[in-house]
């Protein structure tokens, strides 16, 4: 984010973030009537320029002869917050250039002016940029007052296309909340000005969403398409659902962890809407390919959320976790094992750089382990050499295998591994992405959960309070995987079949 600026030009001191909501189309309805009715504060129009960028959503806009950013500071119940960062006047002193490029997501290059007039900006620094773009912006605004807060009712028109658009903003989220109620605009996505303009522009603007069901966690991935053929992550994170909780004992899904899993999706699939998804794609894994009532979640699926479930067998899970991994990596041509304890299942894949030779799933999960050997709270030293001999029992496929050049290990038992090894209070994808965990670590972190309660396990930094049931299994599993490789470490990845799967059906 860019860090306010301080000069005499910023003139932002002072002013704090509002949280905003706006949405586009060709016609409001009642929404429109409502507002004709109400007394218009101010009129307006303008020409602006706006700078986009395929890797930001920050605003930065040229109006009235100075340089106005806001970034987007918060996401929260389909409402932005967004803070006013600079509103500095041209010419443009060359650090607040610099910020304004920063802000927008790109590296500036080398800058040979002591200070930018709008069109050296341009000229210089946004044209020789594939990642930018400036685009001319014609304004009609009406602004009203409606519960407390500001409404604006615009006409938008540039040289790519043009719109109507209903902007509300205020200080106080429900305030905002409400007024969408009020216009009976909720169902309505919420696009921010910077986001339809790259869209009408064809500067990034296509995205595409991949949700993960999981037997102990649903994981969801929103990319955005750039202009170079990459992708841009918007989103990625996930939530501890414990679908498979029970499943061992009772061989089916029970009503509360499909109630959880299927809140989380629908949760997930609005989220990604809202965020402009154009389709969304959603697949299960080891958990719903066991249970015998799985129909019953993927019908409550596509009633709440609107999206279809599709279970997908263990050998495409392990190929697509497999390529992800090997398209981030950055490694000879050597043998490569890649492997995903997961809480059903652990999948594993040998090949060589980017070539499959062979791969299988385990049904040796961190969610079936915690509950067979009662690895969810304090366990003794007897137990814990049980639970390890038992986990080496049903891992006896990767018994007389070579070792590895490169073993690589991914889901949320690892990355939660190496979260407390680095004692991220927040998780850090760039930390732990590449990080190692060796076998050291890996036994100092089995003594500290074998020793703690589940109380205890949720205050130690690093750890998803989420986890702390099924932590101390999943290190169980993991240790024993180096043991049967004979590896002393591995390599962490927090790259999974969902970035995969994303590429493959949307490229």
């Amino acid at each position: 984010m860019l860090a306010v600026v301080t000069s005499e030009h910023a003139g932002v001191e002072g002013i704090v973030a509002r949280w905003e909501w706006r949405t586009f189309g060709d016609s409001f309805g009642g929404a429109e009537s409502t507002l004709s009715e109400l007394p218009p504060e101010r009129a307006q129009e303008s020409d602006e320029t706006y700078v986009i960028s395929s890797l930001s959503d920050t605003s930065a806009k040229v109006r009235g002869g100075l340089m106005d950013v806001k970034v987007l500071e918060r996401l929260e119940d389909g409402l932005e917050q967004w803070r006013p960062v600079m509103k500095a006047a041209f010419p443009l002193p060359a650090a607040e250039a610099r910020a304004v490029l920063t802000s927008l997501g790109v590296t500036a290059p080398a800058l040979t002016r002591d200070a930018y007039s709008l069109d050296q900006l341009v000229h210089d620094l946004v044209d020789p940029s594939p990642e930018l773009l400036a685009l001319d912006v014609h304004k009609r605004r009406t602004h009203y007052t409606l519960g407390g807060c500001m409404a604006e009712l615009s006409q938008i028109r540039t040289d790519r296309g043009a719109s109507q658009t209903i902007g509300i903003e205020s200080e106080d989220p429900a305030r905002v909340a409400e007024v969408v109620r009020e216009l009976g605009l909720d169902s309505r996505p919420n696009v921010s000005l910077p986001r339809w303009l790259k869209t009408v522009a064809g500067l990034g603007g296509h995205r595409y969403a991949v949700v993960d069901v999981g037997t102990n966690s649903v994981k969801f991935y929103l990319g955005e398409r750039t202009a170079d053929a990459g992708w841009r992550t918007v989103l990625d994170r996930a939530e501890v659902t414990r679908l498979g909780e029970g499943l061992d004992a009772s061989g089916r899904l029970g009503e509360e962890p499909m109630e959880r899993t299927v809140a989380a999706i629908a949760a997930m699939a609005q989220e990604a809407r809202r965020e402009g998804a154009e389709r969304i794609k959603a697949v299960g894994t080891a958990a719903m390919r066991q249970a015998p009532n799985r129909a019953e979640l993927i019908e409550a699926v596509r009633e709440r959320a609107g999206v279809e479930l599709e279970v997908i067998d263990p050998e495409e899970e392990t190929r697509l976790a497999f390529l992800a991994v090997s398209a981030a990596l950055d490694h000879a041509d050597g043998s490569l094992v890649v492997f995903d304890s997961g809480g059903g299942s652990s999948q594993f894949t040998f090949g060589h750089g980017d070539r499959i030779e062979e791969r299988f799933s385990v049904n040796v999960g961190a969610v079936r382990v915690a509950d067979r050997y009662g690895l969810a709270g304090p366990v003794s030293e007897s137990g814990m050499a049980a639970a390890l001999d038992g986990i080496a029992a049903e891992l006896t496929r990767l018994d007389g295998r070579g070792t590895p050049d490169v073993l690589v290990g991914m889901g949320g038992t690892v990355t939660n591994l190496t979260a407390v090894k680095l004692g991220l209070v927040t998780y850090d994808p760039d930390a732990v992405r590449g990080a190692v965990l060796d076998r050291a670590e890996i036994d100092r972190q089995i003594e500290l959960y074998r020793t703690s309660n589940v109380e205890e396990r949720r205050r130690i930094p690093g750890l998803q309070p989420n986890r702390a049931e099924v932590i101390l299994a999943g290190a169980c599993i993991v240790r024993t995987v180096l043991s049967k490789l004979g590896r002393d470490s591995l390599v962490v990845s927090d790259r999974g079949l969902r970035h995969r799967l994303l590429v493959e059906l949307f490229a």
